[in-house]
């Protein structure tokens, strides 16, 4: 064992050390150092937790990339039909990183009730589709099953069930408007068997999950016409390459887009919530860094007795700085030990209750979503730690100026 980390040792555990008059400003620079790493893992969890819950969101009703006809008609209905025999369906084999591909189609119509009514769009779809999105989306009841014969069965948002008074096991009528005006509507009767919340309220009030045979059969279409494929990819970080990949690879006739192209006000907001995070982490690791040096300054006048004993006895100006940098690092792992246990605690319990709510309208969730990674923890530990350390270097060159004779006389 070293001397200088005997030392501080030795400061650390000695009782007058925790009455001195350091004391008060050492604690203040661990609650500094605690506080910082608190609110930089909320600000993190949070932060990156809402990018992916918003994400996956667009993502479940959109898939990552959508291909469909050239048309004029910007609506979410289906209105040109496409073949379902392409190349790229089932599987996109051509380009890496594709994950699935499915087959759906939109028909807007009109849902009436005794007392109420509302406009919105059944979504078609198969066999094929990929449910993993609903599954954690589903509140109540089950996923509706659907094979080559007509199903029923329908998935409505709690938004829907709550402004309608639907619970599962009901069934109603969905009115759908002909081309011809003059012709009554069709009128389908389905059932729900399940409700979902995705929190992403402009979407839950947008669409019914339902079988694509209706939509077709709505339409005159046949078997293999359906309105859009929806394309999913297994690294959204890899979105705009592959996005790029599949509009060259598609027919001429077809057009693609990605999620993030359909929604370009949502994924232009994302990029400056998630800068605004980063300027967060800076400052807090800058004031938490001020706060140490604060206290390591007053650690050093406190102790300048001791200085110029050391100086005396033969001590280098690195062993006396080393030392100190003992004490310092000590207390800037107890602040982090202390913010990583407040901060952790804050954010499990904010994923097991919920009790942090949002504005859907703003946010574009119901409560605050965490996400938390083991890796941006560690790593936002270790560089709160060195970026601290590497600033308290700075003060520690005071111990260079101190003279020893001078420094055993200082009272």
């Amino acid at each position: 064992m070293n001397y200088e980390y005997f030392l501080a040792r030795r400061i650390i555990k000695n009782k007058s050390y925790k009455s001195s008059v350091s004391s008060p400003i050492i604690k203040i620079g661990i609650a500094a150092i605690a506080i910082s790493i608190i609110v930089m893992l909320i600000a993190i969890a949070t932060g990156f937790g809402l990018e992916r819950k918003i994400r996956d969101k667009a993502v479940a009703f959109n898939g990552h990339i959508s291909i469909s006809n050239f048309d004029s008609n910007e609506s979410e209905g289906s209105q040109v039909p496409i073949l379902k025999t392409q190349n790229f369906y089932p599987k996109f084999n051509s380009i890496s990183g594709v994950t699935h591909v499915q087959a759906v189609a939109n028909k807007f119509g009109i849902i009436r009730t005794n007392t109420d009514f509302e406009g919105l769009f059944l979504k078609g779809v198969g066999s094929d589709y990929d449910w993993h999105y609903f599954k954690d989306f589903l509140v109540e009841g089950r996923l509706p099953i659907y094979s080559t014969k007509y199903s029923s069965e329908v998935l409505v948002s709690t938004y829907l069930a709550d402004r309608l008074g639907f619970v599962t096991g009901d069934s109603f009528q969905m009115h759908f408007i002909k081309p011809d005006p003059s012709k009554a509507p069709s009128i389908m009767k389905f059932d729900v068997v399940g409700i979902f919340s995705s929190g992403f309220e402009a979407l839950d009030k947008t669409y019914i999950i339902g079988d694509i045979n209706h939509v077709q059969r709505l339409n005159k279409w046949t078997k293999d016409q359906i309105g859009n494929f929806e394309v999913f990819v297994s690294n959204f970080n890899d979105l705009d390459r592959i996005g790029s990949q599949v509009y060259s690879q598609t027919p001429s006739n077809l057009n693609s887009i990605t999620v993030k192209q359909k929604y370009a006000a949502i994924f232009e907001w994302i990029p400056i919530f998630t800068t605004n995070i980063y300027i967060i982490l800076m400052i807090m690791i800058f004031v938490g860094a001020i706060n140490m040096i604060t206290a390591l300054l007053v650690l050093i006048l406190e102790r300048t007795q001791m200085i110029g004993i050391l100086k005396s006895l033969g001590s280098s100006n690195s062993s006396i700085r080393k030392l100190f940098l003992y004490n310092a690092s000590y207390l800037i792992i107890y602040g982090l030990f202390l913010g990583n246990l407040i901060g952790l605690g804050i954010l499990l319990i904010q994923k097991k209750f919920q009790f942090l709510t949002l504005d859907p309208s703003v946010y574009y969730v119901t409560v605050a979503p965490v996400y938390l990674d083991w890796t941006y923890v560690i790593l936002l530990n270790l560089m709160t730690f060195v970026l601290c350390f590497l600033m308290l270097l700075i003060p520690s060159f005071i111990i260079t100026k101190i003279a020893p004779v001078k420094a055993i006389n200082f009272n």
